[in-house]
């Protein structure tokens, strides 16, 4: 599978762009600000519904336009699909698959898989479980659809609930039997969720100790721990615990909404103990991992989109990471950097071809054949 060629009009910095790719590396070299990441961002986009980089869609239509357009043909099983993103202000997003519009957006997840590695990943680390907890659940819904409509529905259940234990506060009652209307719902899907998660995490930690043992050193010993509630306790029993608690606080505190994952080196947090470069190599290593995961649950090879990664790890570890694309463990690739010589030598040094665009003012170059698109 890959996408054969994108067109952008209106996205971020474009007006009105065109080019096609190749199935293999695709290295986009151009100065800070020439719109490379945009270029990656617009295949996140016709992959998984939405931008890496902002999801507030109007925010990504270009400066005083009123809508964008996103459009793309995907090679897969011997067909060309075509997909068709549009975002205009003031209406709803609209998503088409060879001119015929979806009818919900959690169709297309899944179908046409790519993965980012990218300098903000390092918010997985840096920021709270709500992040880590999306991160892990867009994984499981791409292979699992049921999974998504779960994840989507307990997020109304909670919401409801916790209006509901708001409204009780402000007239000082407590209503136990309009409650337990929420709680058995709450009960069953957090169940679901939390068997799918606890599944998907006994399989996919292996592969993400492998992959930082790939390029990380020997002596670096990591760990990513599922935390949850519901480890300790079924649904019943943590809705029983804290009811006194919800009821006062106005908020439901227990539940698979406040699961996280821990993340530790050498037995200690990767947050505060991790050097720059272990914790690049800790984010890279969840990547790899959720790239393969996505690849054997899928039976298709993501795109891999490397956002400015060689300006970011220390060379050793590109040089491990280079290997692994040379290994032909991808299928397309699409690379970002600044250093047109420094992509160079880091190919001939991992005996990897590519195809070399210029991102200059706005365009694209590709260097085959010079035609420039605006």
């Amino acid at each position: 599978m890959h996408l054969q060629n994108l067109h952008l009009v209106n996205f971020k910095n474009y007006e009105d762009t065109e080019f096609e790719l190749t199935s293999g590396i695709n290295c986009f070299v151009g100065e800070n600000g020439a719109g490379k990441t945009n270029i990656l961002d617009a295949v996140h986009y016709l992959s998984i519904c939405k931008s890496y980089m902002n999801v507030i869609d109007k925010q990504n239509i270009r400066f005083d336009q009123p809508f964008f357009v996103i459009q793309g043909d995907w090679f897969k099983e011997e067909q060309t699909v075509n997909i068709h993103c549009a975002v205009k202000v003031g209406a709803k997003k609209v998503f088409r698959r060879n001119k015929k519009e979806y009818e919900k957006l959690a169709d297309h997840i899944g179908q046409f898989p790519a993965v980012m590695i990218s300098p903000y990943d390092r918010d997985l680390i840096s920021e709270g479980s709500e992040l880590r907890r999306k991160w892990m659940d867009g994984i499981i819904a791409q292979f699992d659809r049921e999974y998504l409509y779960h994840i989507q529905k307990y997020a109304k259940v909670v919401q409801q609930r916790n209006a509901l234990l708001k409204n009780m506060a402000e007239h000082r009652i407590f209503d136990r039997e309009s409650i337990e209307v929420w709680n058995d719902q709450m009960i069953d899907l957090a169940k679901d969720i939390h068997q799918k998660r606890k599944a998907f995490l006994e399989e996919f930690i292996p592969v993400f100790q492998k992959h930082y043992d790939s390029i990380g050193t020997p002596e670096e010993e990591v760990h990513l721990t599922y935390k949850s509630q519901l480890n300790e306790f079924p649904m019943e029993k943590l809705l029983e615990l804290y009811e006194k608690k919800d009821a006062f606080s106005r908020y439901s505190n227990a539940g698979t909404h406040r699961d996280d994952l821990i993340f530790e080196i050498k037995g200690h947090p990767v947050k505060k103990f991790g050097s720059q470069g272990q914790q690049k190599s800790f984010i890279i290593a969840l990547r790899l991992a959720q790239y393969e995961w996505l690849k054997n649950h899928l039976g298709v090879l993501p795109v891999l989109l490397l956002d400015d990664i060689f300006d970011k790890l220390d060379h050793s570890r590109v040089k491990r990471l280079m290997h692994l694309v040379a290994d032909q463990f991808f299928g397309q690739v699409l690379v970002t950097d600044t250093d047109e010589e420094r992509v160079r030598k880091i190919s001939e040094e991992s005996n990897l071809s590519f195809t070399l665009f210029s991102v200059k003012e706005n365009s694209v170059v590709k260097e085959e054949d010079g035609k420039e698109t605006k």
